[in-house]
């Protein structure tokens, strides 16, 4: 079962996902994905190409921004995914937490939240990024 954690109305992450969740992230809404966990992190994690191949089978679009850690590009590319539209978006990492943090690192570089606003909308989901 999927761990949805809503940090936004158009934003949420999750820890690791599979290829047959892909429907359910479609059914909730989400039309994109994003994937924040390099391949071969950990023994039997799905790939990223077979996360994409089911994500396109479900219509969604998937983009790939995996990290150990954040960068100035991951946070760069993380950035420019969200401001190009208002697509309701999901990402996903091992635990959830490089996701949301990319995420509030990209809020705070665009200037759509300030630091005390990210940091709660986290912690609201359930990650203390602080």
């Amino acid at each position: 079962m999927l761990d949805i954690r809503q940090v936004t109305e158009d934003f949420a992450v999750a820890p690791q996902i599979a290829p047959e969740d892909m429907a359910v992230l479609r059914e909730a809404g989400f039309t994109r994905i994003i994937a924040n966990r390099p391949d071969g992190e950990e023994p039997g994690q799905p790939t990223l190409d077979a996360l994409r191949r089911a994500a396109e089978a479900e219509g969604l679009e998937f983009h790939a921004i995996p990290i150990r850690q954040p960068t100035p590009e991951s946070v760069e590319a993380t950035s420019s995914l969200l401001q190009q539209s208002d697509e309701r978006t999901f990402a996903f990492c091992r635990s959830g937490t490089r996701s949301v943090t990319l995420w509030a690192m990209a809020m705070l570089q665009t200037g759509a939240m300030t630091r005390e606003e990210a940091l709660a909308a986290a912690r609201k989901a359930g990650y203390s990024i602080a």
